[in-house]
């Protein structure tokens, strides 16, 4: 198996044996990324030039006792709406595309004080504002499984990374799904965690009561690993839970006998493609075939959810983009006259279609005669949704659905931006509610695409869909079965 190959555990294991260094496995990566992304796409900032430098001081630091860290000389990739100091962080817009920032996201300094090296920034839909990373401003990203279909987003860049081995392991963001839907495009894991129980401070704001950064990596041993890392109360950050940290590895039992299963028949009606409710299904009969308890039972609140998101997201997108107004950060603007000019051209021209169309919309919904009727009805749905998330759990321990109603589709596929927010139907509740959702592979359809599995646990129950996602992807071996084959061009 090739190094670029390994997940995140066996390459630790290979450096303690002295089987590999740092170095090594940092050039592994570094001509990996030269041979692939061509192809792929999947950064919006390469730095893996730097990451080879920067391997030979983190050795350098290891030999003399200053860094100790078991992730020491571990590589990662970083969504490009988390801030890096010295940096550029894009966001994948025009808006931003020569923003440096002046210091780390909580999440990326976590990272840096355990001794982890950048590979590079990773692209995105703009702001986070789509779900198949074709709205960035700076180039489409390809999913490695097909060349001619969508990586999912809005986190693209990060899910096709890993499933490239281009990283080991990435850091996305997750607004109404745009972790675990590109993770299931692209057949990694990828986990959305609890609201408030990662820092959001240095996460470049789409709606800020629904985005939550959380893991992608290759397998579900990866993925409690660097959720182990990135959670944590941060005082700069007034959404930030202060609680005790659970050990994530240790939830991993390999067991999931007498655990209690919900499926909701919402979630597996119209709309959803015939070949991923047939693998869906297979999958609810291997937990039955591991010990267990599977019920099927009704989740209605949830037809509400997709409205409810895009009325709350859009508001909160409408109120976070405005600081970029051409005047203190950002683009700006040369055709401009007066003070109006330097607000309306540099928004018309530093935004792409998407994010206007969202900024309008939200504006909108906050409007003052239409607020009653939009923004607050949408917020009383927002707690008939948390409710009936919590009947449900006072009877299940985790609930089951597809995490996309369809496998990975064709660039330009979508006729209109409608189309494009019904794939979402599936993930937006979890947000809604402020829950944990994973992300694994549970098979392939007949074309050879990853069909996604999403796994749902009640608040700060991290631990529990954990180790359910982990005792079945020991069961059935997705990542030893299947592998990208980079097929066709992309268009």
């Amino acid at each position: 198996m090739e190094i670029t190959e390994l997940t995140v555990k066996e390459l630790q294991d290979k450096i303690a044996s002295k089987e590999l260094t740092i170095s090594e496995i940092t050039k592994a990566y570094a001509d990996r990324i030269k041979e692939k992304e061509p192809e792929v796409g999947a950064f919006v900032t390469v730095l893996a030039d730097e990451a080879v430098k920067q391997a030979e001081d983190v050795e350098n630091k290891i030999k003399t006792g200053e860094l100790k860290s078991e992730f020491a000389g571990i590589p990662i990739g970083i969504k490009d709406n988390l801030c890096t100091k010295g940096i550029k962080t894009t966001c994948s817009s025009k808006m931003l595309e020569n923003f440096v920032a002046p210091y780390d996201a909580t999440v990326v300094e976590k990272l840096n004080n355990e001794g982890m090296i950048d590979l590079g920034k990773l692209n995105m839909d703009e702001f986070a504002m789509g779900g198949s990373t074709e709205h960035s401003a700076m180039h489409k990203t390809c999913n490695p499984w097909n060349l001619n279909t969508v990586p999912g987003g809005s986190s693209g860049g990060s899910a096709a990374a890993v499933a490239a081995n281009m990283v080991p392991w990435a850091l996305g963001s997750d607004t109404g799904g745009s972790i675990r839907q590109p993770s299931a495009f692209c057949g990694v894991v990828g986990m959305k965690p609890t609201y408030g129980l990662v820092s959001r401070y240095g996460l470049v704001a789409f709606a800020s009561s629904l985005d939550q950064i959380g893991p992608i990596t290759k397998d579900v041993y990866d993925n409690a690993m660097l959720l182990n890392l990135i959670v944590g109360h941060d005082p700069k950050d007034t959404t930030s839970i202060n609680k005790p940290r659970p050990d994530y590895v240790a939830a991993l039992k390999n067991d999931v006998k007498g655990l209690k299963i919900g499926v909701p028949k919402e979630f597996f009606g119209e709309g959803i493609n015939e070949e991923v409710k047939t693998k869906l299904q297979e999958a609810i009969e291997k937990y039955k075939e591991l010990g267990a308890n599977v019920e099927e039972f009704s989740l209605d609140i949830a037809e509400y959810s997709l409205a409810t998101y895009y009325i709350i997201a859009c508001a909160e997108a409408s109120s976070n983009l405005g600081r970029f107004d051409g005047v203190r950060y950002g683009y700006r603007s040369k055709k401009v006259e007066k003070l109006r000019d330097v607000y309306f051209n540099s928004r018309s021209e530093g935004f792409g279609p998407e994010v206007k169309r969202r900024i309008i919309l939200g504006t909108y919904v906050l409007s003052s005669g239409y607020y009653d009727a939009y923004y607050k009805k949408a917020q009383q749905v927002r707690t008939l949704v948390a409710n009936e998330f919590n009947k449900a759990f006072e009877k299940y321990d985790v609930i089951l659905t597809p995490t996309s109603p369809t496998v990975a589709f064709e660039f330009n596929s979508k006729s209109s931006p409608l189309e494009m927010y019904l794939a979402d139907i599936c993930t937006v509740p979890v947000n809604i509610a402020g829950l944990p959702g994973i992300s694994i592979p549970c098979g392939v359809d007949s074309k050879g695409m990853p069909v996604g599995m999403q796994l749902i646990g009640n608040r700060f129950q991290e631990e529990t869909i954990l180790n359910a996602a982990y005792t079945y992807e020991q069961a059935t071996n997705f990542r030893l079965k299947y592998k990208p084959e980079f097929k066709g061009g992309a268009k």
